[in-house]
């Protein structure tokens, strides 16, 4: 073994996960048909940097909790990192490289000047009072100053956080500067210079190019039957996009469960329920599902809008759509793709299908530098647009070549950055 490849391993162990193996292994499949050196290639297999950090907060009891916590900055190649901030009891480091790698090819991917970072806080939100959260937010920042800026890391919301959660992070990095600086994070109230469709970009988005496949693919979208797995802020507006485009939506699920009509559900009041009573476990009217039988419902298209590994080698072989479009990050495992991909079972891949949040997100950054605010059907129109460029170079790419679109959307990214590093070398 040589030392280079000595040191690659011992820099592999810090966050060698299931979820970094995943986002490693899709690198490693596009590699052949990406037409990168060596030296590039080797680069871009380990993020440039990954924090990690302890969060003191003290409790509404007045006792103290101390929370593991992590920001992984992937690439800074093509400009300042950009990333979700997520709540949650399983983040670990491992997790966070794997979604900021996954980012830097979805920011290539739509060529945004941007490279993937992401990072969270490990501990269960749902446990936290409003006050413990804030107090855990502002601390978590206050950790991460060495590391983040407008021109150098910008951060957006995640799994449990929210426009609020962006505007306590925004508070604090503007406290410690002096004086306010909307452009640190995107994702934050409208009042504090937030975009307009932002909270609708990532699910619309979706939208977008589920409409676009259908195109390619002859179907006409108001025609299909389609399952959304997920019903938060990404799954929720696919949801009520795909029904605004003419298409039925069978069934929606959230932490509690699946609800499933075969003759189409009624999406507004299902998400008025789930806002009133916290979940669909109660919604009257439909059959009440499991997620794991929400995976498997006949349909045209099955959207995949909760989390990672959910179509695993376990159930791919029993996914009844035709097609399946990822609004989650990683949902659906190596393993999976192969199978989905022997049965003819085309995937629209995350790191196009879900850019629509960063995309927006951009437009947000944007508009905070300049100081200058668009209308809601112009970031519309620039989203359809920037998703719709991608979604054709995507395709046409896997049709040239003959490798599947997550490969050719991989392949798209990781050219955009490879140019960029080979012009830019290795420092010093």
């Amino acid at each position: 073994m040589s030392e280079v490849e000595e040191l690659s391993v011992e820099q592999t162990l810090e966050w060698d996960t299931p979820l970094f193996q995943q986002a490693l292994t899709q690198f490693e499949q596009a590699l052949p048909h990406a037409d990168v050196s060596e030296s590039v290639a080797e680069r871009l297999r380990f993020p440039e940097r990954a924090l990690m950090v302890s969060v003191p907060v003290r409790l509404d009891d007045q006792r103290f909790a101390v929370y593991a916590a992590y920001r992984v900055q992937h690439s800074s190649v093509l400009g300042p990192t950009k990333g979700g901030v997520r709540f949650d009891p399983d983040v670990s480091l491992g997790e966070c490289a794997a979604l900021a790698m996954w980012m830097t090819w979805k920011c290539a991917l739509l060529r945004l000047p941007y490279g993937g970072a992401k990072g969270g806080v490990r501990c269960n939100p749902k446990e936290l009072s409003q006050a413990e959260l804030q107090r855990l937010t502002r601390r978590y920042t206050s950790e991460l100053l060495p590391v983040i800026g407008p021109q150098e890391d910008i951060a957006a919301p995640d799994m449990a956080t929210n426009e609020q959660t962006m505007a306590w992070m925004m508070d604090t990095y503007s406290m410690q500067v002096g004086h306010a600086v909307p452009e640190i994070v995107t994702g934050k109230p409208i009042s504090l210079g937030g975009s307009l469709f932002r909270h609708e970009a990532t699910g619309a988005g979706a939208v977008i190019v589920i409409e676009r496949a259908c195109q390619r693919l002859g179907w006409d979208l108001a025609e299909q039957r389609c399952v959304v797995q997920g019903f938060g802020n990404v799954g929720g507006i696919a949801a009520t996009e795909l029904v605004g485009k003419g298409a039925k939506v069978l069934a929606v699920s959230d932490v509690s469960g699946g609800a499933y009509a075969d003759d189409g559900l009624d999406v507004m009041a299902a998400l008025a329920w789930a806002a009133e009573h916290g979940s669909l476990e109660t919604f009257p009217g439909v059959e009440h599902i499991s997620n794991a039988e929400l995976l498997e419902l006949p349909c045209d298209i099955l959207v995949l809008a909760a989390r990672e590994d959910q179509v695993t080698a376990e159930n791919a072989g029993a996914v009844h759509a035709k097609l399946v479009a990822e609004g989650a990050n990683g949902p659906t495992t190596v393993e999976a793709d192969a199978i989905l991909a022997e049965r003819g079972i085309p995937v629209l891949p995350d790191v196009l299908t879900n850019a629509g949040g960063v995309t927006v997100s951009y437009f947000e950054w944007v508009q905070d530098l300049g100081r200058l605010f668009w209308g809601r059907d112009e970031i519309r129109a620039r989203l359809a647009e920037k998703l719709g460029d991608a979604f054709d170079r995507v395709w046409d790419l896997s049709a040239e070549s003959g490798i599947s679109l997550r490969s050719a959307a991989l392949v798209s990214g990781i050219r955009e950055v490879a140019a960029a590093l080979t012009a830019r070398g290795i420092f010093p």
